[in-house]
């Protein structure tokens, strides 16, 4: 059964820094059904960042007890063999954000995208934050293009296609996000799930909700019909058919 926990933005802690995700971190672990689930990190998007990987090591294992692995793929360079390896151990496997289109690109160089789909397929819980969100989805809407060009607009990326939608993190975080999507959806068959900072998608199965861990973050699914844009809030408390999130609207 598939587990898939996507988060649109928002601080995991560090030191005097509070965590502005634990609820969300909370249920990721508690998908995993174990007690002291091994969690395997993966930063390529922040380029293997040291920093991030000791926050994400801090808050999963003094928090929630899991024993955290990292997999760096650009400071490092493991062979596929001990990739497979170290994501087969796992429970947990928690992507960081940062550039979306670097990483994707590095993964099927290195064949990650193959054994995160086994992952997928064996029910382990795939989860992350912003670029760590947007590839589960079958394309993200993204900002790689800011990481060369701060005036750069953003960009579809081709994702792992596990959710059958366009994916939008940082929704109500970043002043560009909303009108861009807006537009990159009047051109996109199909549906987008928007995610506010703090807001995540969570996926069990074939049925999705959504998560928040601060009462005024929402996830949508955002489309344009008959001409008409459309943005319809998530539901918190029930849960939905996952295949009626991408319902095929096409722009009028």
């Amino acid at each position: 059964m598939q587990k898939i926990v996507a988060i649109g933005g928002g601080k995991i802690g560090f030191g005097a820094t509070a965590s502005e995700v634990m609820p969300i971190s909370r249920e990721i672990v508690r998908l995993s059904s174990k007690k002291k689930p091994h969690l395997i990190f993966i930063p390529t998007a922040s380029s293997d960042d040291k920093s991030y990987a000791r926050m994400v090591q801090a808050h999963f294992s003094s928090k929630f007890h899991c024993t955290v692995d990292v997999l760096y793929l650009h400071k490092q360079k493991p062979t596929f063999a001990d990739i497979q390896t170290r994501i087969r151990k796992a429970n947990i496997i928690y992507v960081g954000g940062g550039n979306t289109l670097m990483m994707m690109n590095r993964w099927k160089r290195l064949g990650v995208d193959k054994v995160l789909k086994e992952a997928h397929r064996q029910g382990k819980v795939l989860c992350g934050t912003s670029a760590g969100a947007l590839c589960w989805f079958r394309q993200g809407n993204s900002d790689s293009r800011k990481y060369y060009n701060p005036k750069a607009g953003l960009i579809k990326v081709t994702g792992l296609g596990f959710v059958n939608a366009l994916g939008c993190p940082h929704y109500d975080g970043e002043k560009d996000r909303k009108p861009q999507l807006k537009a990159m959806m009047r051109k996109t068959a199909g549906v987008a799930v928007a995610m506010d900072n703090c807001a995540a998608l969570e996926v069990v199965g074939d049925k999705y909700r959504a998560l928040a861990s601060k009462p005024k973050a929402n996830s949508y699914r955002v489309y344009w019909v008959r001409g008409r844009f459309v943005q319809e809030v998530i539901h918190k408390d029930r849960w939905q058919r996952l295949s009626k999130i991408d319902v095929k609207v096409l722009p009028a």
